[in-house]
């Protein structure tokens, strides 16, 4: 999987690349009273446009000497499959949970692989896009005050704080992304990141197909996609000042997944996924699962696919990003139906006013004329399943290109809208302790607002406007709201 995140010279919203990004960081900082906001010289956007590819093709350019695979068995693994395989390359890792293994190979003996009689599916590993400091001096950001994107999914409105009475207490929430960074607990309270649980995992296809465990490597993030992540979910500090959450109570359990340029391998994710599902089966059985992966790459890989059935099995609820490959087609994990997906919108109030991100007022009740589909966002294609959609361009959270800076950032993906949606499923869960995934999926679908196809003048950072344009297959059941989620939570 390639980074999620990219770095350019200039702020990219909606695939449109502005230059003068020291005016749109200006808007920003004035905006913010008298704070000082460092290393603000640039902007980012996650996740590349990804080039579709069939598998002979990924096979092809995938190949270069030996690299890893991930096989699915049709069988428990025996010692006479694991002796036989290894005849055509090398035996690495064994998922023993869900009857699979990575091995590094040929593309020759790849083809042998695939019809062995035990194998139900082999190919390349798929790649994925996705010092001590003081600690934060409140246990949540309940109180804290409200954003445009918390004002639109109605748990926070300006000037009044949260509305909506659930925040996310009891529920574990497993962020399947970068780490954290150094800084973290500038941003976050300690008590809402679940350190006895937080893991780091490594290697993967580019590295021969082994997977690892990297002790302590969660908290070191160089990329910091996963903190920016976390502070839609659970809040942040900047400055003086605390920023609310999707659910601020909830807890946060840092799974590293991807490497320190924010990419990796389907194998490594599988192993994050399945850490999290024998988490629920054993240390968390009695509390609710989520997991937030705002991450993904073109192909659906087998060992990816038969982990998240498992984890969902055993009563996790797994949200993904749609992707940012637009007219393209979605992205996996996201577009595999037992996960929910999210698109990204925006609102046409952004860049209103130089306060806008945390002042602006988005109307109640929601009014689905007041946003769009942002053009980056995927639109779904055929054989995918795009869920909901939800607030995800121009979001401001911590995001650091310096390591140990402390720094903010708007961010646009379907990495933002995503955890949105796994923040407001926390909310579910904690009204509901027993939410699977698949009633999980039906209350969201139906509770979301439709979006149908449309068109509208975005106002973009330097003050002009671009017109919009988006289908019946960018919105999947529509923009969801927290209250109506969880309102038709029984």
């Amino acid at each position: 999987m390639k980074s999620l995140l990219s770095k350019p010279t200039g702020i990219l919203l909606n695939g449109h690349r502005y230059k003068n990004t020291r005016a749109v960081i200006t808007s920003f900082l004035l905006s913010f009273f008298a704070f000082v906001f460092t290393g603000c010289n640039k902007s980012a956007q996650d996740l590349q446009t990804a080039a579709s590819a069939d598998a002979s093709t990924l096979q092809q350019t995938f190949f270069n000497g030996n690299k890893g695979i991930n096989i699915l068995l049709s069988t428990p693994i025996t010692k006479k499959i694991v002796t036989e395989l290894n005849l055509y390359g090398n035996v690495l890792k064994q998922f023993t949970d869900i009857n699979a293994l990575t091995m590094n190979t040929t593309s020759d003996n790849l083809a042998i692989i695939r019809k062995l009689p035990y194998v139900t599916a082999a190919n390349p590993d798929a790649e994925r896009k996705g010092s001590p400091v003081d600690a934060v001096a409140v246990t949540d950001f309940t109180g804290g005050g409200s954003t445009w994107n918390l004002d639109a999914v109605n748990v926070t409105e300006p000037g009044i704080g949260r509305t909506i009475a659930q925040d996310g207490t009891g529920v574990y929430v497993g962020v399947l992304d970068t780490g954290l960074p150094d800084s973290w607990r500038q941003y976050f309270p300690q008590e809402r990141i679940a350190v006895q649980y937080a893991k780091s995992f490594g290697g993967g296809g580019g590295e021969n197909g082994n997977v690892s465990e990297q002790p302590n490597k969660w908290e070191h993030d160089q990329s910091t996609h996963g903190g920016h992540v976390t502070s839609t979910i659970i809040g942040f500090q900047l400055g003086s000042v605390y920023f609310n959450g999707v659910a601020p109570k909830s807890t946060i359990i840092p799974v590293k997944v991807l490497n320190q340029n924010g990419s990796g391998w389907s194998s490594v994710i599988a192993e994050g996924i399945l850490y999290m599902a024998d988490l629920k089966v054993g240390a968390l059985q009695n509390a609710p699962v989520v997991l937030n992966m705002s991450l993904g790459g073109p192909d659906l890989d087998a060992l990816e696919k038969a982990a998240i059935d498992y984890a969902i099995s055993k009563g996790v609820i797994v949200v993904a990003a749609a992707g940012n490959e637009g007219t393209a087609g979605m992205g996996y994990p996201g577009a595999y139906q037992p996960v929910i997906s999210v698109a990204a919108a925006g609102w046409l109030g952004q860049w209103s006013a130089p306060a806008w991100w945390y002042s602006g007022n988005v109307a109640d009740p929601t009014n689905i004329n007041d946003f769009y589909i942002a053009d980056f966002s995927s639109r779904q294609k055929a054989g995918q399943d795009l869920d909901v959609t939800a607030p995800g361009v121009w979001e401001v959270g911590p995001f650091q290109v310096n390591s140990g800076q402390i720094s903010y950032y708007y961010l646009s993906g379907t990495s933002m809208a995503t955890p949105h949606v796994a923040g407001i499923v926390a909310l579910m869960a904690q009204k509901k302790s027993s939410l699977a995934a698949a009633e999980a999926e039906t209350i969201l679908q139906n509770a979301a607002i439709p979006m149908p196809p449309g068109s509208r003048n975005v106002r973009q950072p330097d003050g002009s406007f671009v017109t919009t344009t988006w289908g019946a297959d960018a919105a999947g059941s529509g923009f969801i709201t927290a209250d109506a989620a969880v309102a038709a939570t029984p």
